[in-house]
């Protein structure tokens, strides 16, 4: 029995110490957590904070409290919840050997397979497409408008997921504001259009999920963000939009679902 508790003990031990070895958590975040970390630490945007040579306890103590959705940012909670136990000290472990970011580091570049996307901008919209919601943002001051094309209007008429070829435009507003500064509400409720600040498109096709990371994965749904005139916006972070949706698996990736199925039944 002695034995038997020193085998394990000394296997546990050893266990604990691949985990920490900094080569242990290399390739997830090289190919998930570099997508907004960047792949020395340095994050991709001054909103994001670099991880390089921060404290491999303080990095463990915030993914397990994403993970545990003590802690609340919807990104981290969709990635940390993916995690397993031994994950969260080997990325921990990895981020703390890298040499911390200076004052003089620049941005790190996005990953290229989530720059790329295979969104375009919807001939001749909005024809074709069908207004589904309004969204007030009072948060931010927009007012959004949700629009589906065919494709995705009769899948979800139909009760059926949102299938290749579905295509889902938000359109962001900038509301007209009052006097005091907050928005001015219409009769129905809704924040006025100002003007149009941009479109955001999800949409899916065969095989775009392909060279996305399984723990940022939509299936085939890829993501992006075009001008008022329909002019792809260069920069953006399709990883962002992948782990916000990431939970919604369920729902077809998509936040509007039952807002999309109530407008295609009704019409």
């Amino acid at each position: 029995m002695k034995h038997g508790i020193t085998f394990l003990a000394l296997a546990g031990l050893a266990m604990a110490c691949a985990a920490n070895e900094p080569t242990a958590g290399k390739a997830k975040a090289e190919t998930v957590c570099a997508a907004c970390h960047g792949l020395n630490g340095v994050s991709v945007s001054d909103t994001i904070p670099n991880l390089a040579g921060q404290k491999a306890a303080y990095l463990q103590n915030q993914l397990r409290a994403w993970k545990d959705g003590s802690r609340k940012n919807a990104l981290m909670n969709a990635i940390a919840a993916q995690l397993g136990a031994e994950d969260i000290p080997a990325l921990a472990a990895h981020f703390a050997a890298l040499p911390g970011a200076g004052a003089a580091s620049a941005k790190s570049d996005l990953l290229p397979s989530l720059v790329k996307t295979g969104v375009s901008f919807p001939t001749g919209y909005p024809t074709g497409f069908t207004m589904y919601q309004t969204v007030n943002r009072p948060d931010i001051g927009q007012v959004r408008y949700l629009y589906a094309n065919a494709t995705a209007l009769q899948a979800a008429r139909d009760g059926r997921p949102l299938p290749d070829g579905a295509v889902l435009v938000l359109e962001q507003h900038a509301a007209k504001r009052g006097p005091d500064g907050k928005p001015l509400a219409g009769s129905d409720g809704f924040f006025q259009s100002e003007r149009l600040l941009a479109h955001a498109v999800m949409a899916r096709g065969p095989g775009w999920g392909q060279a996305i990371p399984e723990l940022l994965r939509n299936e085939d749904w890829n993501y992006a963000v075009f001008t008022p005139a329909g002019q792809l916006r260069a920069g953006v972070n399709q990883a962002e939009c992948l782990a916000c949706h990431k939970p919604l698996d369920k729902t077809s990736y998509t936040f509007s679902l039952d807002a999309l199925t109530n407008a295609a039944r009704a019409r």
